[in-house]
């Protein structure tokens, strides 16, 4: 083995490189793909298709967050197999609006499982000499992977596609079991916790990275339906409402949650199960909140003047119902007491209460996506002085959730 292939934090900080920031442009490529078959499959079919998709796509990138955890990017093996793993991610990201068609399907699952096997089988070598239990580790996970390779490639291979969703969605529940059930491989064992031995910090910046990405899909949709229009008041208004919705998404993530947590992580003494709930599981759901809202700016970018259609409240309404609902578990986690936000609890209750009361009285799309911004705004405002303000000895004498 080459020495050096692995980072010696020892638990401590690993910094991002900038082979690791390249890699995540493909996934800026992805998360453009995912929003535009969400845009082409508005029905239930394309939106579970969507989210089988998406499943996949965030399981590819977070596996290669936690390998480069352990990697070290400045030698060449690394690079060449993040390279590797890069051109597969490519390819995937490439075909996924055709992952549902014949041809398009089978050369989807192979660059899938060309990505999550080869970079584990890799891994297992990278650390077979310096870190044994993590190689261990790695073989039970490529293990897990190559129990689900022929579901994968069998979906690919018909040419049915209710038949091909539910192939692939019993191999992604079975990798997605995979953390909870610490990788239980015949003749392996089970990993433990002390074979995560990451650096917190690192997990925590790759995932608010990730967090950029998909916040980053809602400003270039915004921007580029603006710039093919003429400037007038009503495209001139829901293109400021689409924008704060991406500020106000950002700042409750990253004024206070993503430096939180990044601490918590970085102090605790059980990082592995914090960055498998928190990081690994956790963050997918705020993700897909931030693609659900892009999704929602094109269709207000679409037709300003127009009245809020069910797709449209769902996109934006239910978004950021599950965008505002993940980021408050993941606050859980780096709270003094161990709760959500009352700010953000309060938040889910008022757009509900806006995704029902759309329902029944006919709002135009750009005065709902105004009134969730306001609902992101009081919450905002809410948890800054909940910890900048004077607010915190009241919480604290009250015994409220901060």
């Amino acid at each position: 083995m080459v020495r050096g292939l692995l980072r010696s934090h020892g638990g401590g900080h690993a910094a991002v490189s900038n082979l690791e920031l390249f890699f995540d442009l493909v996934y800026v490529f992805a998360i453009t793909q995912i929003s535009l078959f969400v845009r082409a499959h508005g029905d239930l079919t394309g939106l579970a298709e969507a989210t089988l998709m998406f499943a996949g796509i965030w399981w590819a990138w977070i596996y290669t967050a936690w390998a480069t955890n352990w990697a070290n990017p400045d030698t060449v093996p690394v690079r060449l197999m993040l390279v590797c793993a890069m051109l597969a991610s490519l390819v995937m990201a490439a075909v996924l609006p055709h992952a549902f068609e014949p041809g398009g399907a089978l050369t989807f699952a192979i660059s899938y499982c060309a990505l999550q096997l080869g970079r584990n089988l890799f891994m297992v070598w990278a650390m077979a000499r310096d870190h044994p239990s993590g190689s261990r580790n790695m073989a039970r996970i490529a293990a897990w992977f190559g129990y689900t390779m022929p579901l994968w490639l069998a979906g690919g291979l018909v040419n049915h596609a209710p038949l091909q969703f539910a192939l692939w969605s019993v191999a992604l529940t079975i990798e997605y079991a995979g953390p909870f059930a610490f990788f239980r491989t015949p003749w392996l064992g089970r990993s433990t916790g002390a074979d995560w031995d990451i650096s917190g910090s690192h997990m925590a910046e790759r995932a608010a990275l990730f967090v950029l990405i998909a916040l980053g899909e809602g400003i270039v949709v915004t921007g580029a339906a603006f710039a093919e229009h003429a400037p007038g008041m009503a495209n001139t208004t829901a293109f400021l409402a689409c924008f704060a919705s991406s500020v106000l998404m950002w700042w409750i993530y990253f004024d206070i949650g993503a430096e939180r947590g990044a601490h918590h992580i970085a102090r605790s003494q059980d990082v592995g199960r914090i960055a498998r709930n928190a990081y690994t599981y956790l963050h997918m759901p705020i993700v897909a909140g931030v693609i659900a809202t892009a999704v929602a700016d094109s269709m207000l970018m679409a037709q300003p003047d127009a009245l809020a259609s069910a797709p449209m409240i769902a996109a934006c309404g239910g978004g950021l119902v599950g965008y505002l609902g993940a980021v408050a578990l993941f606050k859980r986690y780096s709270s003094p007491r161990g709760n959500p936000p009352l700010s953000h609890l309060i938040g889910l209750v008022l757009l509900i209460s806006l995704i029902v009361t759309a329902r029944w009285w006919a709002w135009k799309a750009t005065d709902f996506t105004a009134c969730c911004d306001g609902v992101l705004l009081i919450v905002a405002i809410w948890e800054w002085g909940s910890f900048h303000g004077g607010w915190l000895e009241l919480y604290r004498r009250w015994g409220l959730p901060v």
